[in-house]
């Protein structure tokens, strides 16, 4: 039988982050929520708040508001009610949508540098490494539940994940104080609730540290997972350039250590993570002839190759085609989605569209023209920027290009664009 310790609200002083001046318990009403507001409202933490998403789901939920703020006037902690609303046909579902809608409104409620503590325990981080681990993640997603991390303009604080959710009940029932239940923990329905209920019930009866190994392999997951950020960090130094992304740089590296700088790199950028099947037509990227323009791309993402290098982006809008304007300079004009806006300097009879082929532009006066193509590949401008790149006419003669440093003498004009 496993030894049961007791909960030690003490402990989590040593695990607070340091310099913090804000706290906030993301606070259900539920049992280990309560728990952490307690143990936090005990340590005299600075500027200690709690927050309550009310997702309105279910009948019973303003009953919840009603005993979480009982609970805070107790603890002389105020309190912060969230109103969120939840599509019953969401494309997400319900339990996915509702976890979102949270997530978003905790984002927006942090004030900048705030800590935001909540009650995930060791059963949660033991839960959530199986269900990963049988979706087939990887160490990122082993990794399961970090201690903490950033959040929004603020912090994300668990300093429960080394304790058992039986020891958290067990505290907060010998103080005398009662909690919510939520009956959707008890949806069979739900993959989590059918893990819990029936899976590791199975997996407590032959192992009984069962929970305590599948949180430990997450904590060695999250450490494998920083090594290897390490690691993308070191490679990024000979692969990543004012250009784009080396391909000499990428080919020195092993398979492995090119989809994982491209993983960072795209988490860098804020960009969605690449499918596996997007890893597996890298090559092909690579291994494409020099003047070829191979495009690959995901839900919100584009690799491109131009030259000796690839572009990581968000998708392009389609290019503007057709678009021909008259254009005095006296106020902004915008362009097609994505092309930004041109400002002039001066009023002239201007007309304003993009590449079709065959321009050319005289880079000096008493110059013969050249080939607007030629001074694009001169300049390194991919061929998806040269169709999206505005061009200026006067009296049918090109006299500015969008990118390209030359203006013309009557006039200043600046492309402001993203």
């Amino acid at each position: 039988m496993m030894h049961r310790m007791a909960f030690d609200p003490a402990r989590l002083r040593l695990t607070a982050p340091t310099g913090a001046t804000r706290f906030c318990v993301a606070y259900s009403g539920g049992g280990d929520s309560t728990a952490l507001l307690l143990a936090l409202s005990t340590l005299g933490l600075p500027a200690l708040r709690a927050v309550h998403v009310h997702h309105g789901l279910q009948a019973i939920a303003d009953d919840w508001v009603l005993h979480c703020e009982r609970r805070c006037r107790q603890l002389e902690v105020p309190l912060q009610v969230l109103h969120v609303n939840i599509e019953p046909d969401d494309a997400l579902g319900p339990e996915a949508a509702a976890r979102e809608a949270r997530h978003r409104a905790l984002i927006q409620a942090l004030q900048p540098g705030e800590v935001l503590a909540m009650a995930h325990h060791r059963d949660d981080q033991a839960e959530t490494f199986l269900m990963r681990a049988l979706r087939g993640s990887g160490v990122r997603g082993l990794g399961s539940m970090r201690a903490l991390r950033r959040f929004g303009e603020g912090w994300l604080w668990r300093p429960l994940l080394d304790v058992r959710r039986s020891e958290l009940l067990d505290w907060v029932a010998a103080r005398g104080l009662d909690w919510v239940d939520d009956p959707h923990n008890a949806e069979p329905r739900y993959e989590r609730v059918r893990l819990r209920r029936e899976v590791l019930p199975l997996l407590h009866h032959r192992w009984p540290a069962a929970t305590e190994s599948l949180a430990q392999s997450a904590h060695w997951c999250a450490e494998a997972d920083d090594l290897l950020d390490e690691l993308a960090g070191l490679d990024a130094a000979s692969v990543i350039e004012a250009q784009g992304l080396s391909m000499r740089g990428l080919a020195a590296l092993s398979a492995a250590r090119r989809r994982n700088l491209l993983r960072w790199h795209l988490e860098q950028q804020g960009l969605p993570p690449a499918p596996r099947t997007a890893f597996a037509r890298l090559p092909e990227l690579l291994a494409a002839p020099p003047d070829a323009e191979p495009l690959l791309s995901w839900p919100g993402v584009e690799l491109r190759r131009y030259r000796k290098h690839l572009h990581l982006m968000r998708p392009l809008p389609p290019a503007p085609e057709g678009f021909e304007v008259e254009w005095d300079g006296g106020a902004a004009l915008n362009l097609p989605p994505g092309c930004g806006e041109l400002r002039a300097s001066a009023q002239r009879r201007y007309t304003v569209r993009f590449a079709s082929g065959g321009e050319r532009f005289r880079t000096e006066a008493g110059q013969p023209s050249r080939s607007l193509k030629n001074l694009f590949q001169e300049r390194g401008i991919p061929p998806w920027k040269r169709c999206r790149t505005p061009l200026v006419f006067e009296d049918g003669e090109l006299v500015w290009v969008g990118g390209l440093p030359w203006q013309p003498a009557e006039a200043r004009i600046e492309w402001l664009h993203s």
